[in-house]
């Protein structure tokens, strides 16, 4: 599993524009240049921010995105599906399976249910963040920890 460069750069963006301060805003060029990422993506993402509800955009000379609501109100879950959707919704099996017209596992996906698994994993994780929860330092998150969080076993394969 892996995040989308969207998903990626656009949590940047909201984590660099809550790292200005509570009214502040930055230009899309202040971004790009900021975040390293390209003015036209960042502007692909401002645009799907915006849309979503996360920042508000001033033009004008003083003009510039912001976020919309504090950092402590933007729930990273929320915003990350925004940005990219999510890692498994039911509708998964409809668009992928495979070469058949029906997948031949419908009835009884083994698969299915550990992606179901992994996304309720992932949206309890998320739902619990705010974008204030991520204006710390790197040590400071690694810190954090799920008090749901499940140990699991490794296991070995003989060689």
């Amino acid at each position: 599993m892996k995040l989308s460069a969207q998903e990626e750069y656009g949590l940047r963006c909201l984590l660099r524009l809550g790292r200005e301060g509570e009214g502040a805003s930055l230009t899309i060029s202040e971004l790009s240049r900021r975040e390293g990422i390209s003015a036209p993506n960042v502007a692909k993402l401002m645009r799907v921010l915006r849309r979503g509800g996360y920042v508000r955009s001033t033009r004008g000379k003083e003009g510039g995105y912001t976020l919309a609501r504090p950092a402590e109100e933007i729930n990273l879950g929320e915003a990350l599906a925004v940005l990219g959707g999510r890692l498994y919704d039911p509708a998964f099996c409809q668009r992928h399976s495979g070469v058949e017209r029906l997948c031949t596992h419908m009835p009884d996906c083994s698969i299915r249910s550990v992606w179901r698994l992994v996304q309720v994993a992932v949206d309890e994780v998320l739902g619990r963040l705010s974008l204030r929860d991520l204006l710390c330092s790197e040590e400071q998150m690694s810190g954090w920890k799920s008090p749901h969080a499940v140990s699991l076993p490794v296991v070995s394969r003989p060689a």
